[in-house]
């Protein structure tokens, strides 16, 4: 039976797609039948054919060396680099549910640990204008706990708590925060750690270092996140 997470960070390039690729490639490593998938994509180049080619999908794929191929990762990829609601309004093609659901359906029937990124932060919407779709309504309709990645410096604080507090207020569960860019040695990251691990009862769960080839979980740990 497959299990799956969620990955959301409290906004936009707080290091989502980098840590999923750490997380994916320590499953990979450790013998897992391991998968990425998101939504929707957004501000992605295209290629010398003129395809577009779904960039975070390949950092990952890149990062954890997993065989999947990139055209099962995410079903809607657009080229503006704006909210995944706003491109499809400019370029056509807006996210419907069932869709999300059909593909990452696919997905599971072929991977047994799933990790799903998110767009933006929770509350990106995904699609206005044909339906009224958040990114929280995904999380929700696939069935997916959370963990919260934020940076690790000035701000980090206030952006974690209303994040977890905003998560928790839409009963969507989170197991823990992970810090991106940590220097280590430093007071104020290590207050940031504390303070909101104290605030949100919530665990951080690793602190990774720029420019890392690994995360610091154990497999056990990382595996009993997914459910």
């Amino acid at each position: 039976m497959n299990k799956k997470l969620f990955i959301t960070g409290t906004g936009t390039d707080v290091g989502k797609t980098y840590i999923a690729g750490l997380i994916v490639k320590k499953l990979y490593e450790s013998g897992k039948n391991a998968a990425y998938y998101k939504a929707a994509m957004s501000g992605n180049i295209r290629d010398e054919n003129g395809k577009l080619i779904p960039g975070d999908a390949l950092t990952v794929k890149n990062i954890s060396n997993i065989p999947q191929s990139l055209e099962s990762m995410c079903p809607y990829v657009y080229e503006s680099a704006v909210s995944p609601h706003l491109a499809s309004r400019m370029e056509g093609n807006p996210v419907q549910m069932d869709v999300v659901k059909r593909t990452f359906r696919d997905i599971c029937k072929r991977y047994d640990y799933i990790t799903v990124e998110g767009s933006g932060g929770i509350l990106c919407p995904i699609c206005f204008d044909e339906a009224k779709i958040q990114l929280e309504d995904v999380v929700k309709e696939l069935d997916l706990t959370s963990i919260i990645v934020a940076d690790a410096g000035l701000g980090t604080i206030n952006d974690v708590v209303l994040t977890a507090e905003y998560m928790n207020s839409k009963n969507l569960p989170v197991k823990g925060i992970i810090f991106n860019h940590w220097h280590g040695e430093n007071i104020m990251e290590e207050d940031n750690k504390f303070m909101c691990e104290y605030m949100t009862g919530l665990k951080v769960l690793a602190c990774v270092g720029n420019d890392a080839r690994d995360i610091d979980i154990d497999t056990d740990i990382l595996t009993s996140l997914y459910e």
